[in-house]
């Protein structure tokens, strides 16, 4: 099934691109068409070339598309000239798409406010069942077969590239529409081959506790100054814009760790907030604000509400993230404790009490993590017989994906070619992208020996 193209407007970025805003119609469930339709967002991408004719659309031969999957889940893509890769992309003959996956950016956005749309609790869990990987792929399918409706039957299938989450959806990809696919890039995000998130959750927490004692290791000073910050939190109930600023939100920074400059990044704001304590005895409206806008939860709700369902096949996630803390004294808030350690890339069920937004779902989101009819992402028969192309990069140092997974899942992928490194972090497509477009496409185009 082709998705409808319903808008399609142009503009230029001048000097530099040519872009094409684009509004498609799919199914809301493709297994049952007439229970509604989304709407889809995206941009696509190719250079600025002034047409002979002003008067009249420039026409272009078929160009490859190469579709860009953002990570998350639950976070659309930003404007094309914002991505550091893209020439490099466009150089290598291909024009971008940056498809805002559903419930994220403009396609179809979720939110409190939208999914009460939908009814109760129990109408609001079953509507965020269609928001897994598994339909993202199915709205990819359903684009390109309408973006490539005039191509060649030989030129119609069409390269992805996925970061993080993205490379999720990728495999999640190769598994269910091999035939739609010339190539697959990956970047951070060889998924692991779980049926719940619990494996999951062991391991990034070590490896969490080791970002925690680089950081400590880094910015000594700064044990004393959290302890004083989450003290103050404690006795005092601080409001901000997306609601209460807890003890558990300092330590939730911590996601920032698995990111190039982010132990600089938390210690800026520990420093401002540490200061504010020290000089006035309180958090001023600029730190409370600077504070506040890390974590998004609140403007990206899928990220918080389906995060450990990306996991989840045939089993029920019961809050994983937030059991295994609890049985982990070391993530404690305790004052008196040598340091207070921050926490990474989980969510917590307290998240559904100190955020408005997420409050307003708490009670869907209860019933989505005992949920236990979640259909399979990944088709490790498929996989092993794959004939896509697959150039991965693969992270050693990845607090998010973690490495013994993400190698683990290589070895079921035939064909695959990974460039390993201990040098990078999770967000290297954006800090170094030219390094790692460089090391991708050398996967792609040179040889073996």
């Amino acid at each position: 099934m082709a998705a409808k193209l319903i808008d399609r407007r142009l503009h230029n970025i001048p000097g530099k691109l040519r872009v094409a805003e684009l509004f498609f119609e799919v199914p809301l469930n493709y297994s049952q068409p007439g229970d509604g339709t989304l709407r889809l967002f995206a941009r696509s991408v190719r250079r600025l070339v002034r047409p002979v004719d002003p008067g009249k659309d420039e026409k272009y031969p078929p160009t490859p598309w190469l579709v860009y999957l953002q990570g998350g889940p639950g976070m659309g893509c930003r404007p094309p000239q914002e991505y550091g890769w893209v020439g490099t992309a466009l150089d290598k003959g291909y024009q971008v798409l940056f498809l805002d996956q559903r419930g994220t950016g403009l396609s179809s956005t979720i939110t409190a406010g939208t999914l009460a749309l939908q009814g109760n609790a129990i109408k609001q869990a079953e509507y965020l069942k269609h928001f897994r990987a598994d339909n993202i792929v199915r709205d990819c399918e359903a684009v390109r077969r309408c973006l490539t409706t005039d191509y060649p039957e030989e030129k119609r299938k069409w390269s992805i590239i996925g970061q993080s989450f993205g490379g999720f959806c990728a495999v999640t990809y190769l598994s269910m529409f091999p035939e739609g696919l010339a190539e697959a890039f990956i970047c951070g995000g060889l998924p692991p081959l779980v049926n719940g998130p619990d494996p999951v959750y062991s391991l990034t927490y070590e490896k969490v506790i080791e970002r925690n004692r680089a950081y400590y290791t880094k910015f000594p000073e700064d044990v004393d100054r959290v302890k004083k910050l989450v003290g103050y939190l404690k006795q005092n109930k601080i409001s901000v814009p997306s609601g209460t600023l807890t003890a558990e939100r300092i330590q939730q920074l911590g996601i920032m760790f698995g990111m190039h400059g982010g132990l600089d990044s938390v210690h800026d704001l520990i420093l401002r907030a540490s200061n504010d304590l020290d000089v006035v005895g309180f958090l001023t409206h600029p730190t409370l604000v600077t504070l506040d806008s890390y974590g998004g939860y609140d403007s990206n709700v899928i990220y918080a509400i389906l995060h450990e369902s990306i996991y989840c096949q045939g089993e029920a996630s019961s809050w994983s993230a937030d059991r295994l803390r609890s049985l982990n004294p070391a993530f404690s808030t305790d004052t008196d404790a040598s340091e207070i350690l921050f926490t990474g890339e989980m969510i917590y069920k307290d998240m559904f009490d100190s955020y408005t937004e997420l409050n307003s779902i708490k009670e869907a989101a209860y019933i989505l993590a005992s949920t236990t009819d979640w259909p399979p992402l990944y088709d490790e028969a498929q996989l092993a017989k794959n004939e896509v192309p697959v150039y991965a990069a693969t992270y050693m140092e990845d607090m998010y994906v973690h490495f013994e997974h993400a190698s683990h899942t290589a070895t079921k992928i035939k064909g695959i070619k990974q460039f390993i490194t201990n040098v990078m972090y999770h967000n290297a497509i954006r800090s170094k992208a030219d390094e790692v477009f460089q090391q991708l496409f050398s996967l792609r185009d040179d040889t073996i020996d």
